[in-house]
């Protein structure tokens, strides 16, 4: 493979991971329709620490498990900022 062929295949990774962040981002809007309904948080502390660890668990590297929490990190952050808005109509 040449750099242009790998470029491809990241492009096509790239493509990939678009998907599937906002089809999380739609189950995360959806869990909070159900949080609304029942009267709970937004933020999960507890939910959170599940997911890092259970990621870092997984995690067969090249990157290493903190770069793998701050990943999770943002991606969590945005569906937790999706899920304000759906719940009160703002973004603070």
């Amino acid at each position: 493979m040449d750099i242009n062929d790998l470029r491809k295949e990241i492009d096509r990774l790239d493509n990939e991971l678009l998907r599937i962040f906002n089809e999380r981002a739609g189950l995360a809007l959806k869990i909070g329709e159900i949080k609304k309904g029942l009267g709970l948080p937004v933020y999960d502390p507890a939910r959170e620490k599940r997911i890092f660890q259970r990621m870092k668990d997984a995690n067969p590297g090249p990157l290493d498990d903190q770069a793998i929490v701050r990943l999770f990190e943002r991606v969590i952050d945005e569906s937790r900022r999706l899920e304000r808005i759906m719940t009160t109509g703002k973004e603070s």
